[in-house]
């Protein structure tokens, strides 16, 4: 427990009051010796009514002084029982303390009745919807974000996305799910366009590499055949390759376009129904996450993120910025004067506060009660008078006062009933 300066000044109060309390002590000891002295000398009854005044503020002031300085030491360094309370019961204090507040301050009860009547999120609201909020909760995320990804590792992040995306990927089934899109495409005839854009291609192909097309088909003839023939050949298969090309780009009924079809709707069945299907399809896409280029794409597009979130978090006027401060200024807009919605974050804010009171009551009052156990007894002792020692000096004080106006009362009911 450190002493600090401000509990220093204390200390320098109390000790004022200390001594004006036995200033106080001091007065009424000097009036009773005085007044014991005037009655024995013959002087009037006013000397019996001051001296049995001063004699009361004497036993008032000194019983005050024993139960203040009982609270802190010893008095005069005697064993007297129940002395230094603060010293030897520190830790049982320490323990009330904790039992005090958490029976009283971390119940849900009260908890979510404090929450309740402050309106928490209708302030709120009217918070975020007042001019400039919306910026600046902007500004602070923004930061806060900015030092979050400056903290973070590049190389422990991509290890954790790319682990996380792999795991993933690896247990979920991709067969089933893509043989359901295909067949439904296949239904819907969304690959038409798909079969119109390779006969086009394929036919400027042939049109375009005419020669080449020859070529490769008379490189395939035998050796021994003449020359011309095995051009006429190669024009051939051309012509033929280009009429067969040529009729499916032009005819929505021809049989070959026929046959994807049937294709594709045979192959989406197998994908979603036949266990070798899907099996092979499972093991091409674990080959395919295996390989390096693959975890490389997936590691490097934290780097994408990372850049892409920094530049807009640092401008002022990108729009990420802009569309969270437009969505936080409405958000707090419609906070403010729904009814419905501030009920239901209030009753969010208190299950999340009641939650945490009941969770962890126990371990926020043994915090109290261990800090306090944890403390040295005359450090603590001499802490807790610096801040409360100047209050209980007044004690002492109306000790004095009060004992002197009983003493001259009890002297004054006991002359006039003498006679």
């Amino acid at each position: 427990m450190r002493f600090t300066a401000a509990d220093e000044e204390k200390s320098r109060g109390v000790r004022r009051m200390k001594a004006i309390a036995t200033g106080l002590l001091a007065f009424a000891s000097l009036v009773f010796a005085l007044a014991t002295w005037a009655k024995a000398s013959g002087a009037g009854a006013w000397a019996g009514y001051l001296a049995a005044a001063a004699e009361a503020g004497m036993v008032g002031a000194l019983a005050d002084w024993f139960a203040v300085t009982a609270l802190f030491r010893r008095p005069f360094g005697l064993p007297i029982p129940h002395t230094a309370i603060i010293p030897t019961k520190k830790d049982a204090f320490g323990k009330s303390l904790g039992d005090f507040v958490g029976d009283n301050f971390l119940s849900g009860q009260v908890v979510r009745g404090r929450l309740a009547a402050l309106g928490i999120a209708r302030r709120l609201g009217e918070w975020l919807a007042a001019p400039g909020s919306a910026e600046r909760v902007t500004k602070e995320a923004s930061a806060a974000l900015r030092g979050l990804l400056a903290v973070l590792r590049d190389e422990d992040v991509q290890a954790v996305v790319s682990e996380a995306v792999t795991r993933r990927a690896s247990a979920t089934s991709v067969a089933e799910p893509m043989g359901r899109m295909l067949g439904k495409v296949v239904a819907d005839g969304g690959h038409h366009g798909v079969v119109d854009l390779v006969a086009v291609r394929v036919h400027d192909w042939l049109t375009e590499n005419h020669e080449e097309v020859v070529q490769r088909v008379t490189q395939k003839t035998p050796g021994w055949t003449p020359r011309f023939i095995d051009h006429q050949v190669g024009e051939r298969v051309y012509k033929e390759l280009m009429r067969f090309v040529t009729d499916i780009r032009d005819d929505q009924r021809h049989p070959a376009r026929g046959a994807v079809d049937n294709f594709l709707a045979d192959f989406a069945a197998e994908l979603q129904q036949d266990p070798e299907t899907i099996a092979r399809v499972e093991r091409a896409k674990a080959d395919l996450l295996a390989r390096a280029e693959v975890q490389d794409l997936i590691a490097s597009t934290w780097a994408a993120v990372r850049s892409l979130v920094m530049t807009a978090a640092e401008d002022e006027d990108s729009e990420l910025r802009l569309r969270i401060t437009r969505g936080i200024r409405d958000f707090g807009a419609r906070l403010a004067g729904d009814t419905r919605l501030q009920a239901k974050a209030d009753n969010w804010l208190q299950d999340a506060a009641q939650y945490v009171v009941d969770t962890y009551r126990d371990e926020i009052t043994s915090l109290i009660s261990e800090t306090v156990a944890g403390w040295n007894a005359e450090d603590a002792s001499r802490k807790i008078e610096a801040n409360v020692g100047r209050d209980l000096q007044f004690i002492r004080i109306n000790g004095t006062v009060v004992g002197a106006l009983a003493g001259l009362l009890i002297h004054t009911v006991a002359v006039a009933l003498g006679g």
